[in-house]
């Protein structure tokens, strides 16, 4: 006597488990990319904001060499102006992480971004990364 055999289909179909288990691993790598994109924003930002001030200090240093008796402490914006490239009209700004417009202080060397209490703006805590500052 032959006995049947019993053939078990196999499901093709996904558990709960294991469509659990997907959506938890999309969810993190979604996470990750927020935060590095993030996180990317805020760099090019800073580098930004390091390169406006490169153009601001080289302008100063070219009205310095043209102005050897002149005093860093007495430069202001529209002494600046016409050593600055692309033949600019305004000083140029840059954006805070916030959103807020900051200034150029042009009257120290090398320059800083005024955060609008006399205190120098530089999220990035060193000054010497060359980002939100011109480093060294």
């Amino acid at each position: 006597m032959k006995t049947p055999c019993h053939s078990r289909k196999h499901s093709r179909a996904f558990t709960l488990l294991e469509m659990t288990i997907v959506m938890m691993v999309l969810l993190v790598l979604m996470k990750i990319g927020l935060f590095t994109s993030n996180k990317m924003d805020q760099w090019k930002m800073g580098r930004a904001a390091s390169e406006t001030l490169r153009s601001v200090y080289s302008a100063q240093r070219m009205y310095l060499a043209d102005n050897p008796t002149a005093d860093v402490t007495t430069l202001t914006s529209a002494l600046i102006l016409p050593y600055m490239p692309n033949n600019v009209t305004v000083m140029p700004t840059v954006k805070s992480l916030t959103g807020s417009t900051l200034t150029i202080s042009v009257n120290v060397s090398p320059p800083v971004i005024n955060a609008g209490t006399g205190t120098t703006y530089d999220p990035s805590g060193s000054t010497k990364d060359s980002l939100w500052d011109v480093g060294e």
